[in-house]
């Protein structure tokens, strides 16, 4: 049997794991004010992982259009930050 880091069983077990996007939405919420800025992190509701799935959910109405436009961005900064390909598709609601 090989060895592993720590690091890398909680790895494995995550691959499989249904705790897996909750997981990840910790930690994109511990990095979302660095990757978006304070006044985005401040009107931020709410981050969900659902598959390959960043869900973003603001109250604000102007903010959800400024993101709309900035979908492609907001992906490539959170897989940047998580240090893998992670997410697909960005839904702002």
């Amino acid at each position: 049997m090989g060895e592993f880091s720590l690091g890398e069983a909680m790895q494995e077990f995550l691959k499989g794991s249904r705790i897996k996007g909750g997981i990840q939405a910790l930690q994109i919420s511990d990095v979302w004010e660095e990757i978006m800025g304070k006044t985005v992190a401040r009107y931020t509701k709410e981050l969900k992982i659902f598959g390959d799935k960043l869900f973003i959910t603001t109250d604000v109405a102007p903010l959800k259009n400024e993101l709309r436009y900035q979908k492609e961005k907001i992906k490539q900064r959170v897989n940047e930050a998580l240090g893998q390909k992670v997410i697909n598709e960005v839904i702002i609601s």
